[in-house]
This record gives C-alpha cells, sequence and structure tokens, in this order.
C-alpha cells in the first residue's frame, strides 16, 4: 500500500506540474489513494428474507464510495422494493450485478438482515459483513461466520459511550410506530381482536396499551399510541427514564417500575400488550410469562418487538418468528384466545421509509470502513469497534458469547 500511495501521489504532481488533469473517472481514486486510503469493491445482495424489501444502501450511498475512489456492486433489482430502480443506482455511478455471489465476492458486504442459510456458502475469509446481525438466537450463522472467518460488524451493537444505540435507533423507531398502528388492527373483530377503537368514542373508555420498556421502540409505540387517543401505561426498569417520559407528557402517560408484580397487573388488564425491551446483542429476557398472558382478556393482543433477540414475553418466544404473509398467531386464553404477532422484520413493510431511515444512520461508517479499513475505522470510533461481533474465528461481544457459550474475547487485541 505505501507503493500504491506513492505511485498515486506523483501522478497527482506531475500533473499538476504538466498542466494535465487526470480523468475525472479517476481523479477521486487518485486522490483517495495519495492520501493512504484503501480501495475496496462493496457488494449490495438483495435481502431474501421472507417480504423483506429494504436494501443496505441508497444511491447517496453509492455516490458517497464512488467519489472515494471504491468499486460498488449493486444486485440487480435489490432496491426495487424500496422503490429505488437500477437505473438510480447506475446513475450514482454502481456496477448492475446479476447474482448475489458477485457481490458476496467483495472486500465488504453491506446489507439490512443477518444472512440465511443459502448465503452461508458465499461468505470468504477476511470479508467484513456490515450488517444487522443479532447473532445471540443465531447458532447457526455465529458458526458458519466463526468458521469462514469472516468480520461481523453488527449494526445493533454499535453504541456510543453514553449507552445509546445509533444503527438501532431508526429501525426501532420504526418498529415502534408500527407495533401500536399493527396492535390498533389487530384489535378488530375480523383479525380476531375483541372489536375495540384504540380511542373508545364520545362516553366509551379508550383501549389500553401496556408497553413494556421506555427505549426507542417503547417511547415511539406510546406517541403514537397516545396520537390515536389509547390509554397508556409504559413500564422500565429505569426510573430516571420514566421521570423523563413522565416529565415529556406531563403525566399523561402512566409509568410503572418494572418488577414481576407490576408486570403481571399490567398485563392482566391489557388490551394490547407491546414488548419492546431489549439488551443490546444479548438473548431477551422473558419478562411476560405463559401463566401472566392466561390473564388477558380474550381478544386482546401482544405485538413482541423484541422477537429477533428472542423476545419478551413467552408464548411469542416460544411459537418463533413470523412473518408479513402470515404475521399472527392464535394463543388459547380462558374463554377465548389472544392475538400474537411476532414478526421479525417489522420495518420491512414500510420499505422506502425504512431504507432510506437506516442507511441515513449506516452510511457514515459504511464509508470510515472502506476509507480506512475495519481495523483503523474501529481504531478512532470506539462506538464502531463496538460493533465488532466476529473476527478471525472467535467472538467479541459478550452478549453472543454468553448466549451460545463461545469464549469471549476482547477487540482490545486486536485493535492495538
Amino acid at each position: 500500500s505505501t507503493a500504491l500511495t506513492s505511485g498515486a501521489t506523483h501522478v497527482l504532481q506531475w500533473g499538476v506540474q504538466n498542466g494535465v488533469q487526470p480523468h475525472p473517472e479517476f481523479q477521486n481514486v487518485l486522490q483517495h489513494t495519495a492520501l493512504g486510503g484503501t480501495q475496496m469493491r462493496v457488494g449490495i445482495p438483495t435481502e431474501i428474507k421472507v417480504q423483506e424489501f429494504r436494501v443496505g444502501i441508497t444511491p447517496a450511498g453509492v455516490h458517497a464510495l464512488k467519489e472515494a475512489g471504491h468499486t460498488v456492486l449493486v444486485q440487480k433489482g435489490a432496491g426495487l422494493g424500496s422503490m429505488i430502480t437500477d437505473e438510480e443506482y447506475v446513475a450514482a455511478g454502481a456496477q448492475m450485478v446479476a447474482t448475489a455471489k458477485e457481490c458476496w465476492d467483495c472486500d465488504m458486504v453491506v446489507k439490512v438482515k443477518e444472512p440465511l442459510a443459502p448465503e452461508y456458502d458465499l461468505f470468504h475469509e477476511g470479508l467484513i459483513l456490515y450488517t444487522y446481525l443479532h447473532l445471540a438466537p443465531e447458532p447457526a450463522l455465529t458458526k458458519a461466520l466463526l468458521e469462514k472467518k469472516v468480520i461481523g460488524i453488527a449494526y445493533e451493537t454499535v453504541q456510543f459511550d453514553n449507552g445509546f444505540l445509533p444503527l438501532l435507533a431508526p429501525m426501532s423507531e420504526v418498529a415502534g410506530r408500527m407495533a401500536t398502528q399493527v396492535g390498533a388492527q389487530m384489535l378488530t373483530k375480523i383479525e380476531g381482536g375483541m372489536g375495540l377503537l384504540m380511542g373508545g368514542t364520545a362516553g366509551v373508555q379508550a383501549a389500553h396499551v401496556v408497553i413494556l420498556g421506555a427505549g426507542t421502540v417503547g417511547l415511539s409505540a406510546a406517541k403514537v399510541a397516545m396520537g390515536m387517543g389509547a390509554r397508556v401505561t409504559i413500564l422500565d426498569s429505569n426510573l430516571f427514564r420514566l421521570r423523563q417520559i413522565d416529565d415529556l407528557f406531563g403525566g399523561r402517560i402512566q409509568t410503572l417500575a418494572s418488577n414481576a408484580f407490576n408486570i403481571a397487573a399490567a398485563t392482566k388488564d391489557a388490551d394490547l400488550l407491546v414488548g419492546s425491551v431489549l439488551i443490546p446483542g444479548a438473548l431477551t429476557p422473558k419478562l411476560v410469562t405463559e401463566a401472566m398472558v392466561k390473564t388477558m382478556k380474550p381478544g386482546s393482543a401482544i405485538v413482541d418487538v423484541a422477537i429477533d433477540q428472542g423476545g419478551c414475553i413467552e408464548p411469542t418466544a416460544k411459537h418463533g418468528a413470523t412473518y408479513h404473509d402470515k404475521p399472527t398467531f392464535k394463543y388459547p386464553v380462558n374463554g377465548g384466545e389472544v392475538v400474537c404477532y411476532s414478526v421479525g422484520n417489522m420495518p420491512g413493510a414500510v420499505a422506502r421509509t425504512s431504507t432510506f431511515t437506516l442507511t441515513n444512520a449506516t452510511m457514515p461508517y459504511m464509508v470510515d470502513l472502506a476509507n480506512k479499513g475495519w481495523k483503523k475505522a474501529c481504531q478512532d470510533d470506539k462506538a464502531l469497534a463496538r460493533g465488532i461481533n466476529t473476527y478471525d474465528g472467535k467472538v467479541y461481544f459478550k452478549g453472543v458469547s454468553d448466549a451460545l457459550g463461545y469464549e469471549l474475547h476482547c477487540t482490545c487485541d486486536i485493535l492495538k
């Protein structure tokens, strides 16, 4: 790379001295290389999860990478689910390719959702995989990443010193808002609910929405529920956060300390129960037991947003993730059933909004990874370094090692 840097610098200097400008297509490449940067091939395969319509990059991201001297390969049709055409990618500087393999053969692959089994054989040693991974409940995926020595950088564990999760927050906001919308529909009679209008009417009580967790998902769900006129109760173990919500909404949201007694009482009274508990990168604790759910009213509804980390409500966790083509199942309670929704990629249903919201947050890190290489980018940014889940056949994130029994290694050893 030293020779490349020196050579690029020499070419630029010669051009200035002789009044010759490089072709515009190579100008940025030469300047980037002269500064000691890397040149990467970045692949964007089509998402293959059932009814997943998001895509890992927008034309703006392609343009940013191209301007920095990188090559971007986008699988044909990858953006159509988000209403982004191949022509838009080409105009931004991408090369369109026919197969996913061509994308996976690149130095870095940028996705939205965790790879599925058909993609495991496309992994190769030294690949930088930048996407949501959610490895704690995914032993087979974790094993494949380790066996192929993939550098797995997970959106969901990139974390600031104050605990904020900048790459998880955008989709948490979408999922939280959707949770209330979906729940309102589930409460209708045609969906198996009790036939309840969220906001009630004059003289008729509104629905009671109970939200477990006061993070980004929970707060987003609460905002929409309040806007629909529902009665809202939110539970969290962080009393400081509950005070913030109480102040923000002027006491219009009922806040409760999260403990087994309060969760049981709130669950019993809920018309809609939203699970939005998160421990970054780790399996979600099952805070609502089957016994608690059995006390719910027939025709009430559950939305477990935490299902992609294992779920925080026991019946949905045991059932597992559902898909957009069949998003709900019924759970028997005394005298009837509760309607349960546990789609693992909720934001995929509003793909265009989700794609642009997500890539606004992921793009700066993506460009850094390409420009500097993964190691230098992580050395320069502690938040990004926390995103490292796998490297050289080893696990570097505690939540994954705890859940799956792998030895935990420290990023301090590889980022010296």
